[in-house]
């Protein structure tokens, strides 16, 4: 079980840093909608501050998970980013919902893994 925990966070966290980081760099392709309003929505968003902040906290997310570093802390700075994914596609872009529902998934897995270490905040 160890190792499927590691080899999660690891993948969870490179995928972070990349979309994280493509919020700057803009290294993949741009990403094609089905839904036009999702891309007028996206749109809004990438003029704005929001994605530039989702991208920052992507990357410090993504880097905290990759060292090891403050994991459950990560896992809750993450689960609202995480949310909003699935949110986004499911009701705006559900033909591609399936990287934002794996972050989802793969948040929602260690945060039940890591559960005791947030036992005292409830």
């Amino acid at each position: 079980m160890n190792t499927l925990i590691l080899a999660l966070r690891i993948l969870l966290g490179v995928m972070l840093v990349v979309f994280g980081s493509n919020k700057f760099f803009e290294f993949m392709p741009a990403f094609e909608f089905a839904n036009p309003d999702a891309g007028i929505f996206f749109g809004a968003l990438a003029n704005s501050y929001v994605l530039k902040v989702v991208g920052i906290i992507e990357v410090i997310v993504g880097l905290l998970l990759l060292t090891n570093k403050a994991i459950p802390f990560a896992l809750v700075v993450l689960a609202p980013i995480s949310v909003n994914i699935i949110l986004f596609h499911a009701t705006l872009d559900p033909a591609n919902i399936g990287p934002g529902a794996l972050v989802f998934l793969i948040n929602a897995f260690l945060i039940f893994k890591y559960w005791d270490k947030y036992k005292t905040l409830f």
